[in-house]
């Protein structure tokens, strides 16, 4: 196992760990990210605008105006081999939380989930089966992208692992619970998307009064909860309630976690 260190413009380096998108990768990835946190804070590197984590690489953004790559590739090269050594080693308490989020599948409320019948007929499930799948799997939260507060999570049961629909919908309503290939997410905000849509979850993903705005976060893990349609419409009229608050919901989080 290697990393490379590459050019991304001139105010930012990706820091890339292996050839391709591994589970394990997550923790050199972690490991690597809070080191140069601890390394920013010790007065070690200077310059640094923000780490941006993602599936098997770290980009590291910084002021031009402060600090060149030539200054900082040391340090960042440095702990990038440590972040490896500890991926060999894994030795580490577990990093992140685990979140147990409700869903309202589309055997529940077919509006919640519309794709759940025609993806239960492609995999030769029945749709119970299907939510029984997708709700018994621990997800990673490999990074998020695409919408503030989306996590792309997996890795989805291969029974159920389906290309993305050829001809995207116009409008996905926010809290659906989709697939994707190898992946699933749940949508924070309307939006176009491709992927199927199998349940709804009545929970805010994304709040600008929390002091972390997006709930989920790389490293933590998630698992489903399905829930009748009876608890997924009182939820729902939460989650405004939920949005306003302060912190975000704590409730969701596995028994025995406090938030970080």
């Amino acid at each position: 196992m290697s990393f490379r260190i590459l050019n991304a413009g001139d105010t930012a380096l990706t820091i890339e760990f292996g050839e391709h998108i591994e589970r394990h990768l997550l923790t050199a990835v972690a490991a690597l990210d809070a080191a140069l946190a601890r390394a920013i804070d010790r007065g070690e590197l200077h310059g640094i605008v923000e780490t941006v984590p993602t599936f098997r690489s770290l980009t590291v953004i910084y002021d031009p105006l402060l600090c060149s790559r030539a200054e900082i590739e040391p340090t960042i090269t440095t702990h990038a081999d440590a972040a490896l050594r500890s991926l060999v080693a894994r030795d580490g308490p577990r990093r992140g939380r685990v979140w147990q989020l409700p869903v309202c599948y589309g055997d529940e409320i077919a509006a919640c989930g519309p794709d759940l019948d025609e993806l239960a007929q492609a995999c030769g499930l029945a749709p119970a089966e299907v939510v029984r799948r997708h709700a018994s799997v621990t997800y990673e939260v490999y990074m998020l992208g695409f919408q503030p507060g989306f996590a792309f999570l997996g890795d989805l049961p291969e029974l159920l692992s389906r290309p993305r629909h050829r001809e995207p919908r116009l409008r996905v309503p926010a809290g659906s619970v989709a697939t994707a290939g190898t992946l699933t997410a749940i949508y924070p905000w309307e939006s176009p998307g491709g992927w199927h849509l199998l349940g709804t979850c009545p929970v805010p993903l994304f709040s600008v009064n929390w002091p972390q705005a997006a709930l989920l976060l790389p490293g933590d893990r998630v698992r489903f909860r399905a829930v009748a349609a009876s608890e997924y419409r009182l939820l729902r009229a939460e989650m405004p309630k939920l949005r306003a608050a302060a912190q975000p919901p704590q409730a969701f989080l596995a028994d025995g976690q406090t938030e970080r």
